[in-house]
């Protein structure tokens, strides 16, 4: 395959054809047979696999633990809460014919799972004592989006959903943030994304919540990319289901839940946080590959290579290093090179004659502009510091980035400029109709309040009320 074949439109050029091309080029994702449905290909799914594995250790070091609930969910249950319904219904798929017949009650392919679970609650809750049942659970959900887009916006996703009973209103709240503080980890510390914690406006609440909370990373192209969201109910779901406990004082009393989740869109922003004209930029906590030793030379010396190769390979691996030897020796080495930076592998070795024979290998970082020996004897301990300092890297040039693109404004054409290229910071009244005026006009929305936003008073910068949030609202144009 000509190297032209493999390349991707430039960034610069047509940001969107870049990261369409790339999913498919890099072999993430493969096209499913019913459209807005992904097949996950290995190198996409081990990625997932990585991410999903640290917020599982996460989630129950916390204390919670996974079960599992039914795909189908009975039509009569999303109805009990009016809100939840009403936000979900476009895209819902539906269930009508079963086993040759016609069923009795539709069923609803879940989007979430908040109503089942809330039916089982009721069962499984009776005391104080129960309290609080902390639940998580891996699974799939299917959402009818009318503009698919793989990773971001499929129309079945995999992700993780959170679903917890508290006695109260404190206690809930309590749950809410350690999930949005343990989104914000995962965000900073696994995918190198300097995301911005903060809560929701009114208008843009999950359905049936009181409050929701979110975070927000910055892609490449300044557009804002909801990364995991958590949510507080109050007693909206628990009065529907009959969630109730009979509190200390004998008194029956509903149970305060919350909801959150983070999904596999994590990978898309991963892309597109990183990524450059040559092909992803692989954090290497989540690069299938944080290593690639490529063997160097023609015909039987190439052959003759792949011997070290591997050994080499396996005492990075005993060191904890993810590595994978290049054994195809009919492509010549260009094209792997080329190969590996469009996969967007961390770190990549070249082992030839000369190499070996010095007691060393050529290490080339992805980001890198040129090629350093490395000795073969410390090259264990020497590439797991590489990496370290790769990962941190990318989480310094994404702030840096973010911070470069993110504007404060007083005006509205201060407004109308900082979101055609990155956020703008600005004071707003809340009101949901003038938030549909700015998302008319701009196409930006309100992407969060920020948590650590510093405390100011002042008017809308777009229809002159005060201020309702007491804080500057990031606003950007979204995924």
């Amino acid at each position: 395959m000509a190297r032209d074949e493999r390349g991707v439109t430039p960034q610069s050029e047509d940001f969107s054809a870049w990261y369409n091309e790339l999913v498919f080029k890099a072999e993430l994702v493969d096209r499913g047979p019913v459209q807005g449905m992904a097949v996950i290909r290995p190198y996409g799914y081990r990625m997932w696999e990585l991410l999903q594995a640290d917020m599982d250790r996460r989630i129950k070091e916390t204390g919670h633990v996974n079960a599992y609930f039914p795909l189908l969910i009975p039509e009569s249950y999303l109805r009990r809460e009016a809100e939840h319904v009403e936000g979900f219904a476009p895209e819902l798929a539906v269930v009508t014919h079963a086993g040759g017949k016609e069923l009795d009650e539709p069923l609803i392919v879940r989007p979430t799972s908040e109503t089942v679970i809330g039916e089982m609650m009721a069962k499984w809750i009776s005391s104080y004592r129960d309290l609080p049942l902390l639940l998580n659970q891996w699974a799939n959900v299917v959402r009818w989006e009318l503009r698919p887009r793989m990773f971001l916006r499929n129309r079945e996703f995999l992700w993780q959903e959170g679903h917890t009973a508290h006695v109260d209103e404190a206690d809930a709240m309590r749950e809410t943030l350690l999930a949005l503080d343990l989104y914000t980890a995962v965000a900073r510390e696994v995918a190198a994304m300097p995301v911005v914690p903060g809560e929701k406006t009114a208008g843009e609440r999950f359905p049936g919540a009181r409050r929701t909370y979110t975070v927000e990373g910055m892609m490449r192209d300044g557009r804002a990319l909801q990364s995991g969201t958590s949510h507080y109910m109050g007693t909206n779901f628990a009065k529907a289901f009959d969630v109730q406990y009979t509190a200390d004082s004998g008194e029956l009393e509903y149970a305060h839940t919350t909801s959150w989740g983070m999904s596999i869109r994590m990978l898309g922003g991963v892309i597109m946080t990183h990524g450059d004209d040559k092909g992803l930029v692989l954090p290497p906590l989540l690069a299938p590959y944080q290593v690639v030793v490529v063997p160097i030379g023609r015909g039987e010396q190439a052959e003759q290579m792949l011997a070290p190769a591997h050994e080499l390979a396996g005492r990075l691996q005993r060191a904890g290093i993810r590595v994978h030897v290049d054994t195809r020796t009919h492509l010549s080495p260009g094209f792997k090179f080329n190969d590996w930076e469009l996969r967007g592998v961390p770190v990549r070795l070249e082992l030839g004659p000369r190499d070996l024979a010095a007691g060393t290998a050529l290490m080339s970082t992805r980001l890198g502009d040129g090629k350093t020996p490395v000795s073969l004897d410390s090259a264990p301990a020497r590439l797991a510091a590489e990496l370290t300092a790769f990962q941190d890297m990318l989480l310094a040039r994404a702030t840096e980035f973010r911070d470069q693109h993110t504007r404060p404004v007083s005006t509205w054409a201060e407004f109308t400029e900082a979101v055609k290229t990155g956020w703008a910071l600005a004071l707003h009244c809340g009101q949901p109709s003038c938030e549909d005026e700015i998302k008319a006009e701009t196409s930006a929305t309100p992407r969060c309040i920020p948590l650590d936003g510093p405390h100011e008073e002042g008017r809308c910068v777009r229809c002159g009320l005060p201020s309702a949030y007491g804080k500057r609202v990031i606003f950007g144009r979204a995924y």
